[in-house]
């Protein structure tokens, strides 16, 4: 694999400010790609998010915007080219995530996460997809959660969202094929702040549960990132990837 293997590439990271997105954004741009950051508030982490990307060398643009709204979505896409030119990487990372009992769920948080999560991530990928079949080349990274792999009561409306990823992904993979690639990342739990949201006690037990022993960082999950829009994984499309720490083995 090449240092600089996207130089010259448009990169769209959409919930790109803040921990996992983060460090995909930089990943990404180490590798020679010019960055949009998406993002829909906080912007304090945006901007520090920004100046980290230039300091790789590349171009980066804030492109703020509710990925839920398809207005909104395509204005985010609209200010990506007109400021970095054609969308060639995407990575669908924006996501929230609510933690509440089937006492507690209502339809409302219901559609607020599958407005986000499913959503968003629906109208992310048609909102580039046009332009990466005219070019006869474009990769896709779709952010799941091992919580789509495994029973999780407290987080019926998380789950579902992140489940119907893995089909949205591989719908799309055929449907794009050959010459886009669409892929799928499960991860496990990450030293973010929204991994926190859960808990000491609950993180404990996770750790315990998991052979690797540790949360995972985001750096992790962005190398996962990288490989699956790279050309080293040229022969795969379609596939959802636990990078779990062997806390959920697909077979």
């Amino acid at each position: 694999m090449t240092e600089k293997e996207f130089t010259g590439k448009t990169a769209l990271v959409t919930g790109g400010s803040r921990g996992i997105g983060r460090a995909i954004s930089i990943k990404l741009a180490r590798s020679g790609a010019n960055i949009a950051i998406n993002y829909q508030s906080r912007d304090a982490d945006a901007i520090a998010t920004k100046e980290a990307v230039e300091k790789e060398g590349v171009r980066c643009a804030l492109v703020k915007g509710d990925i839920s709204n398809p207005e909104a979505m395509a204005s985010v896409t609209a200010r990506t080219r007109e400021a970095l030119g054609p969308i060639s990487l995407l990575v669908a990372n924006a996501a929230i995530s609510l933690i509440e009992s089937h006492n507690e769920i209502t339809f409302e948080s219901w559609r607020k996460t599958m407005s986000v999560n499913l959503d968003g991530t629906f109208l992310s990928v048609m909102a580039v997809k046009d332009e990466m079949l005219a070019q006869n080349y474009g990769r896709i990274v779709c952010i799941s959660s091992v919580a789509a792999l495994r029973p999780r009561k407290m987080q019926i409306h998380y789950a579902s969202s992140k489940a119907a990823l893995s089909a949205l992904v591989r719908c799309c993979a055929e449907a794009f094929a050959p010459h886009v690639r669409v892929n799928c990342i499960a991860p496990g739990l990450v030293e973010t702040e929204m991994g926190a949201t859960i808990g000491p006690a609950v993180t404990k037990s996770i750790i315990e549960a998991t052979p690797l022993a540790r949360l995972g960082r985001p750096e992790e999950i962005a190398n996962a990132v990288h490989f699956l829009l790279s050309d080293q994984s040229s022969f795969m499309t379609g596939q959802t990837i636990a990078v779990s720490g062997g806390r959920v083995m697909l077979p």
